[in-house]
C-alpha cells in the first residue's frame, strides 16, 4: 500500500502556514502530483478566512489591478495577479456549488457561511492528497545537500521545496506571530520593516477629546495623507497617496471607518491627514445661499444640512464663530469651507496589530521572482501572501492577492 502524504517524513513540498495562501498553495500543488506537506502552529486554520466581511468572506475583489497594491516595488505584483486572476478564483467557488454576491465596487462575499471557503481548501488538500497537520511548533528551518529541513516539536520533515506563507503580525489572537520575518532573515533575505495596515488610526491631546465627544459619529468623507518619505537612502521617490472616499467613523481614540483604513496603509508617524467632510457639496455655495435666505441663522444650523448635528456644532465651536451668517463675508465663508473640505489633522498612531486587517511591508519583493515568488538568492525557498511586501486595499484585494502568489509558487515547486 502506498505512503500517504501524511505518513512521510520526506515531500516535494513542504508549505509552512495553513491560511489562505498556504492551503491554496498546498492544494494545487498537490493537484500537480506534488508530495505535499502542510504545517501550521495554530490548532484551529484559515481564522482570517473566517472573520473576513463579517463571517461570510471578502474572498476577491473583481475590479483587482496592480494599482489596487502597495510596496516598495510596486511592478512586482503584476505577474503574479495576471497569472490568477479573481475569475480563476470564483471557477474554483462555483465548482464548489459556494454561492456568491457581489456587494459594492466589485467586493465578492459568499452568501453563506466563510467557513465554507476554509472547507474547500482543505477539502482540495485532501482530494490531491496533501497532507495537513496543525499545532505543529515549527522550532528550526535550515538547508542541506537535499533540500530544506523542518524541525519540529514531533519530527523532523524535509522537501525539495520549502514555501513560507505563515502571514503578517497582523490580529495576534487568532495566532499570527510573523514568523516568516525570521525565516527570510536567517536565509539572508531583507524584510521591509512590517507596520500594521488597514488599521484605524489614534490621536491624543486635543484632538482625541474632539475625537472622543464625536465618537460614534459617521459620515462619508474623502481621505489623503502626505506623500511617504522614502526611509532607505536613495531609495525611490514615493507617489502622492490615493484619495479615498468612503465611510468615516470618529472613535473614543481617534478615526476608523473604511477610508480611514485604506489611508492607514500609505500614512506614516509625523504625517498630516487632510480630510474633506463634505465631498458631495459646495460648502462654500451653500452657506452663501443660507445666508441669502436667512441671514440670522448660525453656522452650527447651516451645516447640519450638509453633515451631523454634533459634527456641525464641533466645527463653529472650534471656530469659535459667534453670531449670524448675515454678520459674515464671502472671505469669512470661504475660509469655513476651506476648513470643512481640507480639515487637516495629525494621528499619533494607530490602533496597531490587534485590529490591523493586514500588515504592510514584509520581505522584500527585490529578491524574490516576480513569476514563481522563489528567493532568487535561495533556489527552492519560496515567499507567499501577506509575508511579502505586498499590500493591498481593503475590499478583497489581499486576499486574491494570496490566491495570486500562492498559484504562482504552486506552477514552480
Amino acid at each position: 500500500m502506498p505512503a500517504t502524504a501524511a505518513s512521510l517524513t520526506s515531500y516535494d513540498v513542504i508549505v509552512l502556514g495553513a491560511g489562505a495562501a498556504g492551503l491554496f498553495c498546498a492544494g494545487e500543488a498537490a493537484r500537480r502530483g506534488r508530495t505535499v506537506l502542510a504545517l501550521d502552529h495554530a490548532t484551529k486554520i484559515g481564522e482570517k478566512i473566517r472573520i473576513s466581511g463579517g463571517g461570510r468572506c471578502n474572498f476577491t475583489n473583481i475590479h483587482t489591478s496592480p494599482a489596487n497594491f502597495l510596496s516598495e516595488n510596486p511592478k512586482f505584483c503584476v505577474s503574479a495577479l495576471s497569472g490568477f486572476t479573481p475569475q480563476g478564483f470564483i471557477d474554483r467557488i462555483d465548482a464548489a456549488d459556494i454561492a456568491w454576491h457581489e456587494k459594492k465596487l466589485g467586493q465578492l462575499f459568499c452568501d453563506g457561511s466563510a467557513n465554507q471557503i476554509v472547507t474547500m481548501l482543505t477539502d482540495g488538500l485532501a482530494a490531491n492528497g496533501a497532507g495537513l497537520r496543525t499545532g505543529v511548533s515549527i522550532e528550526a528551518v535550515r538547508r542541506d545537500e537535499s533540500g530544506f529541513v523542518v524541525e519540529t516539536d514531533e519530527g523532523r520533515y524535509r522537501a525539495a521545496s520549502l514555501v513560507v506563507a505563515t502571514g503578517g503580525k497582523s490580529i495576534p489572537k487568532i495566532g499570527a506571530t510573523g514568523a516568516g520575518y525570521k525565516i527570510a532573515a536567517d536565509f539572508g533575505l531583507p524584510v521591509i520593516e512590517p507596520r500594521p495596515a488597514l488599521v484605524p488610526l489614534t490621536f491624543a491631546g486635543a484632538d482625541k477629546e474632539m475625537a472622543s465627544a464625536l465618537a460614534g459619529v459617521s459620515i462619508d468623507a474623502s481621505v489623503t495623507t502626505e506623500a511617504l518619505k522614502p526611509t532607505p537612502k536613495g531609495a525611490r521617490k514615493s507617489a502622492k497617496p490615493p484619495s479615498f472616499r468612503d465611510g468615516f467613523l470618529f472613535t473614543h481614540r481617534g478615526l476608523s471607518g473604511p477610508s480611514i483604513l485604506q489611508i492607514s496603509s500609505y500614512w506614516r508617524e509625523g504625517a498630516a491627514l487632510s480630510v474633506d467632510l463634505a465631498p458631495t457639496c459646495d460648502v462654500f455655495t451653500e452657506l452663501r445661499t443660507k445666508r441669502s435666505d436667512n441671514g440670522r441663522m448660525g453656522l452650527a444650523a447651516a451645516l447640519s444640512d450638509t453633515m451631523p448635528k454634533r459634527l456641525a456644532a464641533t466645527i463653529a465651536d472650534h471656530e469659535n464663530w459667534r453670531g449670524n451668517l448675515a454678520d459674515r463675508s464671502d472671505k469669512a465663508l470661504t475660509a469655513i469651507a476651506k476648513r470643512v473640505h481640507g480639515w487637516r489633522v495629525t494621528p499619533v498612531g494607530t490602533e496597531g496589530y490587534r485590529t490591523a486587517e493586514v500588515t504592510a511591508g514584509g520581505v522584500d519583493t527585490r529578491t524574490l521572482n516576480s513569476k514563481t515568488m522563489e528567493a532568487k538568492s535561495v533556489p527552492g525557498l519560496y515567499f507567499i501572501g501577506e509575508v511579502v511586501d505586498v499590500t493591498g486595499w481593503l475590499g478583497g484585494y489581499n486576499f486574491q492577492w494570496a490566491w495570486a502568489s500562492a498559484y504562482a509558487a504552486a506552477q514552480a515547486v
